[in-house]
């Protein structure tokens, strides 16, 4: 007859780990011994390398022009009210107004137009998950994916109808039109509206339903916030509308932190006084205020930025790199002076004994 100590020992044996290499800890282990001579090297190899990459890339960083317009508060044409508190009473309300600005140097090579937003969370769980992918891959679907809820049917003429493009982040479709004009405030500077997007986007993640586009989305209307359909988003280039349209694909590539800026148009080069980019002097900026931000304390900018080697302007790589290479350098040669004046030789260290003094 089994006993309760027989019945512990076999509660014991089973709770045992199985009798394999990992399960009792018995893999091959390396672990590195720590001495002198090895970490003080590693500590000045690190900060030779990390400083002058560092320069180089702020050096690089510093060749980036940029001239950034914060145009939250602009006042509307020939009225002391601003834009923001305009819209704010009729969302669908157009407001426009103007903003002269100089540049003082001359911003050579390309020259790109970007707009900027602040305490905006493009990051937030659900914001980031409010998409219909298969849409946007040109498989309509008069039942878009629950995802979009609550921006996936839209009433029109008294008619629910499924939303394309649904969700959150179409919905919210950056839609101020921003216009540079030249010193006499005649002629625009001429921009691109094309290749603003990654080519990975436009080729594999967005695509247009096969024919007409107007006929292929008959039976669906536009998110609640948007002033015109998916199809007539850029009336002068026909192979911009639809999901292909690279306003949108720019604006569902969501941010990951508050303020970002995001691309919104290159200057045409090829223009007759614009090969060599935007020369110094006076400028105008034309903005249709159409997107608010107030109302989450928000902010909105204009930048106009060339590129270097490296992309845009952004000094935090390289003051990082400096940062750390002297960092290492400094912890190098303050442990170098403690190894040379309190380590022990080869000789002493062979001679201890119990009556050795500890110091």
């Amino acid at each position: 007859m089994a006993t309760s100590s027989d019945a512990s020992d076999q509660n014991v044996k089973s709770r045992r780990p199985a009798e394999s290499a990992f399960k009792q800890q018995r893999l091959p282990a390396w672990q590195p011994i720590l001495t002198a001579g090895t970490v003080l090297p590693t500590f000045f190899v690190i900060g030779i390398a990390f400083i002058p990459v560092g320069i180089g890339l702020l050096y690089f960083s510093d060749e980036v022009k940029e001239h950034v317009i914060d145009y939250t508060d602009c006042l509307q044409v020939d009225e002391n009210i601003t834009c923001a508190e305009y819209i704010n009473k009729d969302i669908m309300a157009s407001c426009v107004c103007q903003i002269p600005f100089n540049l003082s140097d001359d911003f050579k090579r390309e020259v790109y137009f970007y707009y900027g937003l602040s305490n905006y969370y493009q990051n937030h769980r659900r914001y980031v998950k409010s998409r219909d992918d298969t849409q946007l891959l040109g498989r309509l679907s008069l039942t878009p994916s629950t995802d979009c809820d609550p921006f996936g049917y839209a009433e029109e003429d008294g008619v629910r109808k499924p939303v394309a493009p649904c969700g959150a982040i179409a919905n919210s479709l950056f839609n101020d039109t921003l216009t540079v004009y030249l010193q006499d405030y005649t002629e625009a500077v001429p921009v691109l509206k094309t290749g603003i997007a990654w080519n990975s986007d436009k080729d594999i993640k967005f695509q247009n339903p096969h024919g007409d586009l107007k006929t292929a989305f008959a039976n669906f209307t536009k998110p609640q916030n948007w002033r015109k359909y998916v199809w007539e988003l850029d009336p002068d280039n026909p192979e911009n509308n639809g999901f292909q349209n690279e306003d949108l694909i720019v604006w569902m590539r969501t941010a990951a932190l508050p303020t970002f800026r995001k691309l919104y148009r290159r200057v045409d080069h090829s223009k007759t006084g614009f090969a060599t980019g935007l020369v110094k002097g006076p400028y105008l900026l034309k903005v249709e205020y159409n997107y608010p931000v107030i109302d989450f304390n928000g902010r909105k900018s204009f930048i106009i930025s060339t590129t270097s080697l490296l992309g845009g302007k952004n000094p935090f790589l390289g003051v990082a790199y400096v940062v750390v290479g002297t960092l290492c350098l400094l912890l190098g040669i303050i442990l170098l002076v403690i190894h040379v004046r309190c380590s022990k030789s080869t000789t002493e260290m062979i001679n201890v004994n119990p009556r050795t003094p500890y110091s």
